[in-house]
């Protein structure tokens, strides 16, 4: 009889993974031999797991990860592929975000600059940092709409909100005036708040002259470039190879 309102109040405070560990004790007679501090610490375990996962599983969401399944853990390492164990340990905790530092990974199509960057969004979100995620190219119309629509101000707090935003495909496509003022904004708005995951093609080198416009690509490149990490990934195209894999098992 006592235990009904016990469990309405569980369920009225939201304690679900409480509730539910409460109830695995009272069916597991082994555990009544444990103190009650014992138990008690069971049942903020058990809490504390669920609401972390809860929050995982929603910045996950909310990052939109083109690679969701990509992990820090599976990223390989090697000199000649241009990311070595030393670096990708220092990459591998949040330290770098904590002080709005920057990562650019350039390299050729299919050497895994994508993968790297969703892996330490990845990474980001399991140390319950807030992530987003945009290809460059969908970015630029993502804001073009929200200037048409009047909702810029919005998307631009969106995009300043973010601890790690990860530009994606960045030097694919020519830019336009309005989309060199737009990336500027998206900088500004982040440098010395923020960090940036930025993968591209183009070697950093290149990125002045990609840019075009003299005073802007200064303004860009002050903003992102001069406190970063620099991985410049090497090696075949890991598409090719899975291609010729696949080829070979058919």
């Amino acid at each position: 009889m006592l235990n009904e309102p016990t469990t309405e109040k569980m369920r009225e405070l939201r304690l679900a993974g409480m509730l539910e560990a409460w109830q695995r004790q009272r069916q597991d007679p082994k555990l009544a031999s444990l103190s009650f501090d014992e138990r008690l610490a069971m049942l903020i375990d058990a809490e504390h797991d669920i609401r972390h996962n809860r929050r995982l599983e929603r910045l996950l969401k909310d990052a939109e990860l083109r690679i969701p399944s990509a992990t820090i853990e599976d990223v390989r390492t090697s000199a000649t592929r241009g990311i070595e164990k030393s670096m990708l340990r220092q990459l591998s905790n949040t330290e770098w975000i904590d002080k709005h530092l920057n990562v650019l990974v350039c390299g050729q199509t299919g050497v895994g600059k994508s993968y790297l960057a969703c892996a330490l969004g990845q990474m980001a979100c399991r140390r319950g940092r807030r992530v987003l995620y945009r290809r460059v190219p969908r970015l630029f119309d993502e804001l073009a709409l929200a200037r048409a629509d009047g909702t810029i101000a919005r998307t631009l707090a969106k995009l300043a909100r973010a601890e790690l935003l990860v530009l994606d495909d960045f030097g694919i496509t020519a830019m336009k005036d309005g989309q060199r003022t737009d990336l500027l904004e998206v900088l500004e708005d982040r440098y010395g708040r923020a960090s940036t995951v930025v993968t591209s093609q183009l070697p950093t080198d290149k990125w002045h002259a990609y840019i075009a416009e003299a005073t802007l690509a200064d303004a860009i490149l002050d903003r992102i470039v001069h406190n970063a990490y620099r991985v410049q990934l090497k090696g075949p195209s890991g598409r090719k190879e899975q291609a010729v894999t696949e080829e070979i098992k058919a």
